[in-house]
């Protein structure tokens, strides 16, 4: 495994349960510095968030009837059994999508990786605000999927947060469009064209099942097809997504309480352990550093706590008591130091949500600190 791993990389690589590809966008607008936010509104069951201002996407004509896609419905039909007329009524409704083929292009100039940038994005008032106001709305829910999962209620409200700013930013792209779109025109310049596709088309598979059992073909969601509030793609929502408020259907998009319940089931599915810390604060003693070393693992947890202090890691009383293993976490700033934790196997599972410890640590950070503002507003009304 590379010390570092691109975030558009990352997003792609089939492997991971979520393929968060959005996120990768996001993780480019905040290392330029130049991302927008939108401040939060209340909302329970089925009450929607507004939606924060987006370009509409732009539709080319329904693919139709053509030989293409009536082999990929035919094709999705038998894998999922499904009706064969109803897939090919709804892939031959689906819009081509003019622009979403190249967002999903490698940007062509690398932009500078920089963790202050990228904390800044996700780690501000209105953000903390906002997830105070969801705390506060959704306290017994999370209490509950705590007791429940085992999953700290500040990770949840830290990835509801940083992926979709409670509810606001969930997208307004029809899924059937864009799982099509990348199906049936994939960009042939992606270097790895061949396996994304058919990672789309995967997609679309799992999203036709799930409208078929809902009676809902029209649902939207982020160019890349994620969906709701935890923005998952079809195939997670499949494995991992619950009916937490217990009305015998799930919702991602229209139940928050979905959503929390969804979150912490994909935490306990991928190994959280109740109680261990996701990180611990590190320094180096120069004279001994076998820094090399340390990063090769990248962000797998692959050393015994004497095995990272002997290669010259520094760590606090609480950390030299982990029974665990631990990996260097680099973060770069630019032109500045990088940054540097010890991350836990409670970090890489977090990481198993978006492959990115940028990503990771802005989830823990934005929980720990809607969690700290949570309880000084309690405090106040008592």
């Amino acid at each position: 495994m590379k010390t570092y791993t691109s975030p558009f990389d990352v997003a792609w690589r089939p492997t991971l349960a979520l393929r968060h590809i959005t996120a990768a966008f996001l993780l480019l607008a905040a290392f330029a510095g130049h991302a927008t936010s939108q401040p939060h509104a209340k909302a329970r069951k089925a009450t929607h968030h507004k939606a924060a201002v987006r370009q509409a996407p732009t539709h080319g004509p329904a693919y139709g009837k053509t030989t293409a896609a009536l082999a990929l419905a035919d094709e999705l039909a038998q894998q999922h059994n499904l009706p064969k007329a109803w897939v090919r009524e709804q892939i031959s409704q689906a819009q081509y999508l003019k622009g979403v083929p190249k967002m999903v292009l490698p940007p062509t100039v690398p932009t500078a990786k920089n963790w202050r940038a990228y904390r800044e994005r996700f780690i501000d008032s209105r953000r903390i605000d906002a997830g105070t106001q969801f705390w506060q709305t959704y306290q017994s829910d999370l209490a509950r999927a705590e007791q429940t999962y085992g999953v700290p209620a500040e990770m949840i409200v830290g990835i509801i947060g940083v992926e979709t700013f409670y509810g606001q930013n969930m997208g307004n792209y029809r899924v059937l469009d864009t799982l099509t779109t990348l199906t049936l025109n994939f960009p042939a310049a992606h270097p790895r064209a061949a396996e994304r596709q058919a990672f789309f088309k995967s997609e679309l598979g799992h999203f036709l099942a799930q409208a078929h059992q809902q009676g809902d073909a029209g649902a939207t969601g982020s160019f890349a097809g994620a969906m709701g509030w935890p923005q998952f793609m079809p195939s997670s929502a499949a494995k991992f997504a619950v009916d937490f408020d217990g009305d015998g259907r799930i919702d991602l998009r229209n139940s928050p309480i979905d959503a929390i319940g969804s979150v912490a089931n994909y935490f306990k599915a991928f190994g959280w352990q109740t109680g261990m810390p996701t990180h611990y604060p590190v320094s180096f003693d120069e004279a001994r550093l076998d820094k090399p070393t340390l990063l090769a693992p990248d962000i797998l947890p692959s050393f015994s706590v004497s095995n990272f202090t002997a290669k010259g890691a520094v760590l606090d009383e609480s950390a030299q008591k982990h029974n665990g293993q631990l990996a260097l976490v680099e973060l770069f700033n630019g032109d500045e130091p990088p940054s540097y934790v010890a991350g836990t196997d409670n970090f890489y599972v977090v990481t198993r949500y978006n492959w990115s410890s940028y990503y990771a640590l802005a989830v823990i950070e934005l929980g720990q600190a809607v969690k700290a503002a949570t309880s000084v507003n309690t405090q106040r009304k008592n």
